[in-house]
C-alpha cells in the first residue's frame, strides 16, 4: 500500500495553498544553494585529504634510515 501519483498531486496541492508558490521557491532555492555548498565542501575536503596523503608520503621519503 504506497501513494499512487494522484494521491502525490493532491498533496502537493494542498503544500500550495498552504505555503504559497513564492515561499516554496524560496525554499526551493535555499535548499540548492546548500546542497552546492555541501558538494563544495566534500571537494575541497577530498582535496585536502589527498594533499595531506601525498605530503605525508613526501615526508617519510625524506626521513633518515634507522639501523636495527
Amino acid at each position: 500500500m504506497g501513494f499512487s501519483v494522484p494521491h502525490l498531486l493532491v498533496v502537493l496541492a494542498i503544500v500550495v495553498l498552504v505555503f504559497g508558490t513564492k515561499r516554496l521557491k524560496d525554499v526551493g532555492a535555499d535548499l540548492g544553494d546548500a546542497i552546492k555548498g555541501f558538494r563544495k565542501a566534500v571537494q575541497e575536503g577530498e582535496a585536502d585529504a589527498a594533499g595531506a596523503g601525498n605530503d605525508r608520503l613526501l615526508n617519510d621519503a625524506n626521513l633518515p634510515k634507522t639501523e636495527q
